[in-house]
């Protein structure tokens, strides 16, 4: 057994607690923790093995590179990225560099409600933050083992794998429908899997990872890999450090899995505390099923509001009104909008087609969101300019 494989199974013998010392992070209560630097090791190489890239130096997994199904799977993925990169990606960056290049959008956390494992959107529109919060209806999940992962199917296993991050590739944004038949233990246990995937793709490789949740304070503590919250609210999720391999830039990434709507949102005072501490965010809104228009999400609306510096999104997002009737706030519009694709043709804003007709937008240079491709995309963002309230 090499030195590598001895180390995966190596359990430290302290408490983790010990270990987090002065790190603002507290441990749950439970068995002894496995090395830290062990854990990023063997998340970074599940990672590049499921989202069909090499593997690096004395990783297990270099075994499995010969098996046809990961050579079909690699030649798959490397297709579709490559006409990402074509169709949507490259437009993505041109957009950023043009409109979101400013040096005070480098600092503010990124804050993507409703984002699910959405980590490729978030990276590409804020390649500069040090720290991005994504959050969703979906759990958060685990990696599973370079053993697990060995004594599986592989055809049908990796070909599901594809199948969970197909439309985010190829159409800029995860189904709902299709998370909640992948991603509750039919294909992977949760979002974990997915986001590791996007994030080595884009060039970024996996240094840390800890299962954390939002506490009673709410703190981001670390908590147990099988933790169960003792009632309803758990906001349990993970953290992942992240290296840029191009500019060597540090990054955190933190999923967290709970209910946005109005009567989850008040009987969880914990994750209130932790989005009034994201004061001054960058909030991303995308392909969100027209949550924020609804009276049922008028708490995170008004959080997104009141805590944002900045919100970039697509139509799904707020509304345009609440933008245009508060004169903190500077607008620009990009791409074009007559109104929302199907099913959600009933979502239209007059005001909003009205503005277009009448703003002076500005190009977009790629297609995103619903109706991908068959209907015109837009985006909108906004920065407070002055406090008037």
């Amino acid at each position: 057994m090499s030195s590598y494989n001895k180390s995966l199974v190596f359990v430290a013998a302290l408490a983790l607690c010990a270990g987090l010392h002065g790190t603002g992070l507290t441990a749950e209560v439970g068995p002894a923790a496995v090395d830290p630097a062990v854990v990023a090791r063997e998340a970074g190489d599940v990672a590049r093995f499921t989202a069909g890239l090499p593997a690096l130096p004395s990783s297990p997994f270099s075994a499995l590179e010969t098996n046809p199904a990961w050579v079909q799977h690699k030649t798959a993925l490397d297709a579709a990225w490559q006409k990402a990169e074509v169709d949507r990606l490259g437009g993505m960056r041109e957009f950023q560099k043009k409109e979101l290049d400013a040096a005070a959008l480098r600092a503010p956390v990124v804050f993507y409600p409703f984002g699910g494992p959405d980590a490729l959107t978030a990276t590409l529109y804020f390649p500069h933050n040090a720290t991005y919060v994504l959050v969703g209806l979906e759990p958060a999940g685990t990696l599973p083992s370079f053993q697990e992962i060995s004594k599986k199917e592989l055809p049908s296993y990796l070909g599901a794998l594809r199948e969970t991050v197909a439309n985010e590739v190829g159409h800029s944004f995860f189904v709902t429908r299709d998370m909640d038949r992948q991603f509750r233990g039919q294909v992977t246990d949760g979002l974990l899997s997915p986001v590791v995937q996007l994030l080595v793709r884009m060039n970024n490789t996996i240094t840390g990872l800890r299962y954390v949740r939002i506490d009673e304070t709410g703190k981001v503590v670390e908590r147990a890999k099988d933790f169960h919250a003792p009632g309803n609210i758990g906001n349990k999720g993970f953290e992942l450090q992240y290296k840029n391999d191009r500019d060597q830039s540090v990054h955190t990434l933190y999923y967290f899995s709970l209910n946005l709507d109005d009567d989850h949102l008040k009987n969880d005072p914990q994750f209130l505390k932790y989005v009034a501490s994201l004061k001054g965010a960058a909030t991303l809104l995308k392909a969100t099923s027209y949550m924020t228009h609804q009276p049922a999400f008028s708490m995170v609306r008004q959080l997104i509001l009141d805590n944002s510096r900045w919100v970039l999104q697509d139509d799904t997002g707020i509304p345009y009104h609440f933008f245009a009737s508060d004169e903190s706030w500077k607008v620009q519009l990009y791409g074009e909008y007559t109104q929302p694709y199907e099913p959600f043709q009933y979502m239209a804003e007059k005001d909003l087609r009205k503005a277009y007709e009448t703003k002076g937008p500005k190009p977009l240079p790629m297609p995103i969101g619903y109706g991908y491709r068959k209907v015109p995309s837009n985006l909108l963002f906004a920065e407070r300019v002055a406090q008037t309230r």
